[in-house]
């Protein structure tokens, strides 16, 4: 009985230290984020299929500024690009001149909201802002980075996809990669280089306006 309390009680030691170092890294990560106002990288975009034997793998450009307007280009020359502006988003594709137009204001269902935070996860606020959205599954350390496991809280997102796994800096906590997890078991992955941090952004990149031959359709209002 006293060995079995010994053990129990090293236990219990040991999962409030664990709670107490994620929650230490969590508020870390928070304070980096507050001196970021923009961001750019490169990545290259691996998305592993249970249909196929080896990953499909794609490079690209990231920008962001804070607090969450967006352009993703995936491909070079671009095959899709994901940009927000405020309350709109678009998906542009652009060698079939075709895009998709998405409300992201108050209007927009909170689902569908709740589903596009995804993108921009990497960059959160503050400790409310995040836990409003995730619950922090688990971190661990190696090679010189954080390794966050997260679970939407939201039931939609978490229909479609119920894990994002993070990759930080253990020495500037900036971002590395992300990892969005597919309830099929199929997974999505993003490796950034040659990040910049703050970079001067000219608004424009984020907006777009339909060109006179594309096609645009709006999904959530069927």
């Amino acid at each position: 009985m006293v060995s079995f309390r010994s053990h129990l009680a090293a236990w219990r030691i040991a999962a409030c230290l664990l709670s107490l170092d994620a929650s230490a890294v969590l508020e870390a990560w928070f304070a980096a984020q507050g001196h970021v106002h923009s961001w750019s990288a490169e990545f290259v975009q691996i998305r592993s299929l249970k249909t196929l034997t080896q990953p499909l793998t794609t490079g690209g450009q990231l920008w962001f500024q804070a607090p969450g307007d967006f352009r993703w280009e995936l491909g070079r020359p671009a095959q899709t690009i994901a940009l927000r502006e405020g309350s709109e988003m678009f998906v542009v594709y652009p060698a079939l001149k075709r895009a998709e137009h998405y409300a992201m204001g108050a209007a927009a269902p909170k689902e569908w909201r709740d589903s596009m935070s995804l993108l921009s996860a990497g960059f959160p606020r503050n400790r409310q802002e995040f836990e409003s959205q995730f619950r922090l599954l688990s971190v661990t350390q190696s090679n010189g980075l954080w390794h966050l496991a997260l679970e939407p809280k939201s039931k939609f997102a978490r229909q479609m996809m119920p894990e994002l796994r993070l990759g930080l800096g253990t020495n500037d906590f900036a971002l590395s990669s992300t990892e969005m997890v597919f309830v099929d078991g199929s997974s999505m992955r993003n490796d950034f280089t040659n990040a910049i941090v703050n970079p001067a952004l000219n608004t424009n990149l984020f907006l777009w306006h339909p060109p006179a031959d594309y096609k645009v359709t709006e999904p959530l209002s069927k």
